[in-house]
C-alpha cells in the first residue's frame, strides 16, 4: 500500500467513528459542561455578591467609599496653604467641575474608550485581554479592566501578594464595578478614580498630583500635562516624571496619540504636543515647606487640643496648664475638632474629614512677611553676625568677662546637654534602651549629613553635637501682622525656616520685650493723670523695691542728661530714667493689673524692675497689646480663622472678632501721638529716612540687656506687626549696638511694610490718618486740669504697693 493510500484509508476510518449518534453525544456533552459553567459562574458571582465568596463592601461603603479626605487651609485670598492629613494620605476632594476636560478625555481614551457605554464590564475588551494575553500571552494585548474596575481595585482590593490571588480578586472587582455602576454616574466614577488614585511624592488624589507636579489645580491642567498624570495610572512608580522624566514623556505621548485616535485631538495640534519637553514645577507635597508653615502648625494644634488635664502637665508648667484651661473656655478655636461633633456624634477629625478651614492669613502678605525675613535677616544680619563671632573659642555664645574660663566651657555644656536631651535622636536611643555612655559617644561620632545655610541645604560631615552648637549660630525671629481693625492676621512667620527650626517664636516663644513694655507704663501714668507734657528733670532715676533694695537702672541715652525733659521726649527717645522716674509714681501692682488687661497670660512678676521690660512676652500678645493704641483704647484679640465647612460646603463653625477695653479712650490719644513720635524722629526714625515710608505710623524700639533680644512694634492705621529677633539662648547676641531693636528688629517690618505697599492689588495706602479729635492732635493740648502726679506723689514710696 503506498503512502497516499494509507493517509485516505486512516481518513476514512476516523470519519466512520464519528457518527450522527457519537456527534450528538459530542454535543450534549460540551453543552452541558458550557451549561455547568455558566451555572458555576452565576452560583460563584452571587456568592461573590452576598459576601460569601471573598470582600463584598456592605450597602453604606459602596454609597460613601472614599472616607478620607485630607481638610484644606484656604487663606483670605482663595490660596490654597496645605492641608492636613495622615501621612501619604493627603487627599483633597474635587468636585468633577473642577477637572480640565483634556483630564478626562485623556483617562477614557487610554484606560477604557468604551467607558461611555458598558455597565462597569466591557465584554469586549475583558475577551481581547483573555485571547491576546491570556491565550497569545501578548503583552501589547492590553487590559480588560474598566475605569469602574478600576476603582473596585483602588476602593477594595488589598495589594495582592501573587499572580494566583489577584486572579482571584478579579470577579470580586467585577461584581464590585456593576454595583457601583449602579449607585454613581459615569461622571461620579471617573471623579471618584482622580480623588482616590495615588500619584507618588505624597500626591494622593488628582488635586495634590496637579499640585505636586505641576503646582496648578485640576481646571487648569494643560492638555499635556493632563496627559502626563493620567499616563501614571499605568504604573506610577515607573513613570513616575521626576525619576524618569524621558520615560514619563514617552507614556505622556502614547496618552496623547490615544487621544488623537479617538478624537479628541486632532493630528496636528497631537504632533506638536509631543514634540514638547515634559517641564514639571515640582513641589514636594510636604507640611514642613510651602507657604506659612508656622502659621499652619499652630492652626492644626490649636483645632486638636484636648481638654487639658492637670495630670498631663509636669509640675514646671503649672501657667501653661492655667493658660491652656482658660483657653478651652473662653477660646472657640481652641480645642475645635473635640468641643465639636458631627451628625453622626463623632468628633471632628481634620485629617479625615475634608474640611475647608478658611482663614484670615493673606497669601501676598504672608510672602512678603517671608521675603522680609529672608532679606533682612538671611542676607544682612547674619553674615554680621558670623563675621562678628568667626574665630572666638565659644561662639557662638557670649559670656560676661567675670567668667573664668572654666566656667564658661561649664556653661556651655550645660546648654548643649540640655540640647541634646531635647533631641528626637537622643529621645530615639533612649527609647530603644540605649545607656548614656554610648548615647554620647554616637553624638560626638562625625557623620555624613545635611545641615541648613541660607542659600540651601549643605552637605557636609560633622557630629551630632557639633551640628547642634552649629545650628545655634543662626539668629531666630518671629514676626506676625495683623488688620487693627478686626484683628486679622494677615502675616505669621514663627522662625526663619520649618524644616530645620520648628520651634515657633510668634506664639510658644516668650522673651523679654525691653523697651517695648515702655508703653504700657506711659498708659498707666496718662490714666494716672500724666500728661505727654509733664516734665522731669532727667537724672539717673532711685527706687527702693518692697525688699527694701535699691534700683538704679543705666541710661540708653546720653542725650539731655541734667536737663528738664518732657515725658513725650522720654517715650520717643526711649529714656530709661524718664520711665523708672513714672514707674516711682506707679504700683507695680496695678501695672501688673494693667498689662493683664492688655492680653499678657504668662508669669509676671510685680516688682519695680518690670517697667523696663522684664517680663517674658510672646510677638501674637505684643501684636495684640498694642491694638489698644489704634482702637480708642479697646484690645482686639488676633483671629486666626474666619468659618470651617464641612466636605459638603455646609459651614459647621462661625468665628467672630473679640475686643475688650482696656484704655479710657481720651488717654489713647495722649499714648498715639507720642508713639508717632518715636517713628517720625525718635529711635524708630530710620522708618523714615532709610526706608522712605511716609505712612502715618507710631511704634517702639525694644532691647533687652546684653542685645540679647531685639523688638519691634510699629502700627499704621490699618496694620499693627511687631517683630523679635535673637539667639535661641540669651547667652547667644551681637556684643555690639548692632544687636539693638532698631538694627535687627525694625528692618523687618519696615521692608514687610513697604513691599505691601507697593501691591497696589491689596488695597493699602501710605496717605491713611489715624482718626485723632483735633483737640488732641497737640499733646499738650489735652493737658489733664488736676495737678500733675509727679507733685503730688513725692512721699511714702510703699504707698504705691497698695
Amino acid at each position: 500500500m503506498n503512502k497516499k493510500s494509507s493517509i485516505k484509508s486512516k481518513r476514512n476510518i476516523f470519519c466512520y467513528k464519528i457518527t450522527p449518534k457519537i456527534r450528538e453525544k459530542i454535543n450534549v456533552a460540551l453543552w452541558s459542561c458550557f451549561g455547568l459553567f455558566l451555572l458555576g459562574a452565576t452560583l460563584v458571582f452571587a456568592a461573590i455578591a452576598k459576601g460569601h465568596i471573598g470582600y463584598m463592601p456592605a450597602l453604606e461603603q459602596l454609597e460613601n467609599p472614599i472616607d478620607r479626605y485630607a481638610s484644606q487651609i484656604i487663606s483670605e485670598d482663595g490660596v490654597m496653604l496645605g492641608s492636613y492629613s495622615y501621612i501619604k494620605d493627603n487627599r483633597i476632594f474635587v468636585k468633577y467641575g473642577d477637572l480640565s476636560p483634556e483630564l478626562v478625555n485623556a483617562l477614557i481614551a487610554t484606560e477604557d474608550n468604551r467607558f461611555v457605554r458598558h455597565s462597569g464590564i466591557d465584554t469586549k475588551g475583558l475577551l481581547r485581554a483573555i485571547v491576546k494575553r491570556g491565550i497569545l500571552m501578548q503583552k501589547s494585548g492590553g487590559g480588560g479592566s474598566t475605569i469602574t474596575q478600576q476603582l473596585a481595585k483602588l476602593l477594595f482590593s488589598p495589594n495582592a501578594g501573587s499572580v494566583t490571588e489577584r486572579i482571584f480578586q478579579k470577579p470580586i472587582e467585577w461584581v464590585i464595578a456593576v454595583r457601583l455602576e449602579k449607585y454613581y454616574t459615569k461622571e461620579e466614577i471617573i471623579n471618584m478614580y482622580l480623588n482616590k488614585f495615588d500619584f507618588l511624592n505624597n500626591a494622593v488624589g488628582i488635586r495634590s498630583a496637579a499640585k505636586a507636579y505641576f503646582n496648578t489645580i485640576p481646571k487648569n491642567l494643560k492638555t499635556e500635562e493632563a496627559a502626563t498624570l493620567i499616563g501614571m495610572c499605568k504604573n506610577p512608580s515607573y513613570y513616575n516624571p521626576v525619576r524618569f522624566n524621558e520615560r514619563a514623556k514617552n507614556r505622556r505621548n502614547i496618552v496623547l496619540r490615544q487621544m488623537e485616535k479617538y478624537g479628541y485631538l486632532d493630528k496636528a495640534r497631537c504632533d506638536s504636543l509631543c514634540t514638547l519637553p515634559l517641564l514639571l514645577d515640582y513641589r514636594r507635597v510636604d507640611h514642613k515647606e510651602g507657604l506659612a508653615p508656622y502659621f499652619r502648625e499652630y492652626l492644626r494644634l490649636m483645632l486638636v487640643a484636648k481638654k487639658p488635664e492637670r495630670r498631663d502637665y509636669p509640675s514646671w508648667q503649672q501657667a501653661k496648664f492655667e493658660e491652656d484651661s482658660i483657653s478651652w473656655e473662653t477660646n472657640p478655636m481652641y480645642g475645635w475638632c473635640n468641643k465639636n461633633v458631627k451628625t453622626n456624634g463623632s468628633h471632628y477629625n481634620i485629617y479625615t474629614d475634608g474640611l475647608k478651614i478658611y482663614t484670615t492669613l493673606n497669601s501676598r502678605m504672608q510672602q512678603y512677611a517671608e521675603e522680609a525675613v529672608g532679606e533682612h535677616i538671611g542676607k544682612t544680619l547674619q553674615p554680621k553676625f558670623f563675621k562678628e563671632k568667626k574665630g572666638r573659642k565659644y561662639t557662638p555664645f557670649t559670656f560676661p568677662n567675670t567668667m573664668s574660663n572654666k566656667e564658661k566651657e561649664q556653661e556651655i555644656n550645660a546648654i548643649l546637654n540640655r540640647a541634646v536631651n531635647q533631641s528626637y535622636r537622643y529621645k530615639a536611643m533612649k527609647e530603644a534602651g540605649m545607656d548614656d555612655e554610648n548615647i554620647a559617644r554616637i553624638f560626638k561620632t562625625k557623620t555624613e549629613m545635611s545641615v541648613f545655610t541660607w542659600g540651601g541645604m549643605k552637605d557636609t560631615i560633622m557630629s551630632p553635637l557639633d551640628s547642634i552648637r552649629y545650628y545655634k549660630t543662626f539668629l531666630r525671629t518671629g514676626f506676625m501682622a495683623m488688620d487693627s481693625r478686626n484683628g486679622h492676621v494677615k502675616a505669621y512667620v514663627g522662625g526663619i525656616d520649618f524644616a530645620n527650626f520648628q520651634y515657633d517664636m510668634v506664639t510658644t516663644g516668650r522673651r523679654q520685650i525691653g523697651s517695648t513694655m515702655k508703653p504700657f507704663v506711659y498708659s498707666l501714668a496718662m490714666i494716672e493723670g500724666f500728661t505727654p507734657c509733664d516734665k522731669m528733670l532727667h537724672v539717673q532715676q532711685h527706687l527702693v523695691d518692697e525688699n527694701g533694695v535699691l534700683w538704679s537702672p543705666k541710661n540708653s541715652t546720653n542725650k539731655k542728661v541734667g536737663e528738664e525733659v518732657t515725658l513725650q521726649w522720654g517715650l520717643q527717645n526711649s529714656s530709661n530714667w524718664v520711665t523708672t522716674y513714672l514707674m516711682g509714681h506707679l504700683s507695680p501692682y496695678a501695672l501688673e493689673r494693667l498689662l493683664r488687661s492688655y492680653g499678657f497670660k504668662g508669669p509676671i512678676d510685680p516688682v519695680v524692675a518690670m517697667c523696663l521690660g522684664t517680663p517674658d512676652i510672646s510677638v501674637e500678645e505684643m501684636v495684640s497689646a498694642y491694638t489698644v493704641f489704634v482702637n480708642k483704647g479697646f484690645r482686639i484679640e488676633p483671629m486666626y480663622i474666619t468659618r470651617i465647612e464641612d466636605a459638603n460646603g455646609n459651614t459647621v463653625a462661625s468665628f467672630t472678632t473679640q475686643m475688650h477695653e482696656v484704655l479710657p479712650e481720651d488717654e489713647t490719644y495722649k499714648m498715639l501721638n507720642m508713639l508717632q513720635s518715636v517713628v517720625d524722629g525718635g529711635t524708630g526714625g530710620s522708618i523714615r529716612w532709610s526706608y522712605g515710608i511716609k505712612a502715618a505710623m507710631g511704634g517702639k524700639t525694644g532691647t533687652t540687656q546684653n542685645q540679647s533680644d531685639g523688638w519691634f512694634m510699629g502700627f499704621t492705621p490699618d496694620i499693627v506687626a511687631g517683630c523679635w529677633v535673637g539667639g535661641e539662648d540669651r547667652s547667644i547676641h551681637f556684643d555690639t549696638m548692632e544687636g539693638q531693636g532698631a538694627n535687627v528688629a525694625l528692618p523687618v517690618y519696615a521692608l514687610f511694610l513697604k513691599k505691601v505697599f507697593a501691591d497696589k492689588v491689596l488695597g493699602y495706602s501710605e496717605t491713611e490718618t489715624f482718626d485723632i479729635p483735633e483737640a488732641y492732635e497737640d499733646p499738650c493740648a489735652a493737658k489733664s486740669e488736676k495737678e500733675s502726679p509727679k507733685r503730688i506723689r513725692q512721699s511714702g514710696f510703699d504707698d504705691f504697693f497698695n
